[in-house]
């Protein structure tokens, strides 16, 4: 994968782009970070549908499970 990283010189300002290959310790990182946030995804989308069947079992909305439970 390409990546782009802006140089900028601190005495002129004069900002410059520079294209180039990310390194095998990059691409680990973007990996393994892409597949912290599909974990985190899949774990919060069971824990909806997880509240979701027990609020169809109850018979009850989300407003009300709060209202039952003291929120606002």
């Amino acid at each position: 994968m390409k990546k782009v990283e802006k140089i900028v010189d601190a005495i002129t300002g004069e900002e410059t782009f520079v294209e180039r290959d990310e390194t095998a310790a990059e691409k680990e990182l973007r990996l393994e970070a892409i597949a912290k946030a599909e974990a985190a995804l899949a774990e919060a989308q069971a824990k909806a549908a997880a509240k979701a069947a027990l609020l169809d079992r109850l018979g009850i909305t989300a407003d009300e499970a709060k209202l039952l439970l003291g929120g606002n």
